[in-house]
């Protein structure tokens, strides 16, 4: 069943950061996915132990970083 939106969440909401948590985790989730199936190719730093970033987040921030195509 439908149920009727009355208001929407506004700056200060105690519900707001729970949100903010769930979405950048299934972002998480899914730059992780795309990585491993070479969707996205992500950037490797390093000469010997090259280590491949394809995002970084932060507080609310959120770096997406990949090689060019």
């Amino acid at each position: 069943d439908e149920f009727p939106l009355e208001r929407g969440l506004r700056q200060g909401d105690p519900l707001s950061p729970f949100l903010f948590l769930l979405t950048a985790e299934g972002l998480n989730v899914l730059m992780k996915a795309m990585v491993e199936r070479n969707v996205f190719m992500g950037y490797s730093v390093g000469a010997q132990n090259p280590v491949s970033i394809s995002h970084l987040q932060f507080t609310d921030d959120t770096l997406l970083i990949g090689v060019k195509s």
